[in-house]
């Protein structure tokens, strides 16, 4: 009998469920109220001991906010059919969403926008992104281009970056949160291997000694790059879709950089 509990608590969608809750931080009550449940169903799911329905599996997955493709793994888990589809970006069925997408990169020219998967492969960009990715070298353009490899690489955009330090700890500390929260392991390659590029100690960044002396009030931490001799400061923002019934769209970011200052303002509509 020992045994035979044993095996039930160590496979299935209980511990699975377990972790995410644990991972949110969540107690079993918490859970419960938020999905309209109870605390005993939810142990007894945990543990084995009742099976839960696709409905619940779902509702559990949606109140611990558990990434789509995750929950796909829970139904499978809980033996039901996966729910979500995966659809390559250029699956016919994903013209419309293409299209979108490239009109919204276009409309935000002469800005740099781009659009990212789950790992930061790049899947388009806009003419402000080629333009700050002049100059750099070809192996680190050759596809699947990765936008964290091409920021911090040595060779990248890294030492254009006046601001190194401080864009590259804020790069590491989203990439860190989001592990901890999507526990992907190809995220994690990447993760490592851009937090082991070299990094030169400029001592006092640019950043740091002339940012209060140029009178704008950065309301965000600005990427501060060089181009072609012009200072450009930008404020990063990222947007995902609302309630996304497809992995690939689920795991899609648009990242837009805002023009921080007016001299960033007339130099990318002078240079469009």
């Amino acid at each position: 009998m020992t045994t035979a509990v044993s095996t039930r608590e160590s496979t299935g969608v209980g511990p699975l469920l377990r972790g995410w809750r644990e991972r949110r931080k969540v107690s079993q009550l918490e859970l419960a109220l938020r999905a309209d449940s109870s605390a005993r169903h939810i142990s007894f799911i945990e543990t084995g001991r009742s099976r839960p329905s696709q409905e619940i599996v779902l509702r559990l997955a949606e109140h611990l906010d558990v990434p789509v493709r995750d929950r796909n793994s829970l139904l499978l888990a809980a033996g039901y059919a996966p729910r979500f589809r995966e659809t390559p970006m250029d699956d016919p069925s994903m013209g419309a969403l293409r299209e979108g997408l490239e009109q919204l990169l276009r409309g935000y020219e002469p800005y740099p926008a781009l659009v990212v998967d789950a790992t930061y492969d790049v899947v388009a960009a806009n003419q402000g992104i080629t333009m700050i990715l002049d100059g750099i070298p070809e192996h680190l353009l050759q596809p699947p281009l990765n936008a964290m490899r091409l920021t911090l690489h040595p060779q990248g955009l890294a030492p254009r970056i006046r601001n190194l330090r401080e864009w590259r700890g804020h790069l590491l500390h989203q990439m860190e949160r989001q592990i901890a929260l999507q526990r992907s392991a190809g995220l994690r390659a990447v993760y490592e291997e851009v937090a082991a590029y070299p990094v030169a100690d400029p001592g006092v960044d640019v950043f740091e000694a002339d940012g209060p002396q140029s009178g704008v009030p950065y309301f965000a931490l600005p990427l501060r790059i060089e181009h072609d001799g012009h200072l450009l400061s930008f404020i990063s923002s990222i947007s995902t879709f609302n309630t996304p019934m497809d992995v690939t769209v689920a795991e899609l970011a648009i990242e837009t950089l805002l023009p921080a200052d007016p001299a960033t303002v007339k130099y990318l509509q002078s240079a469009s």
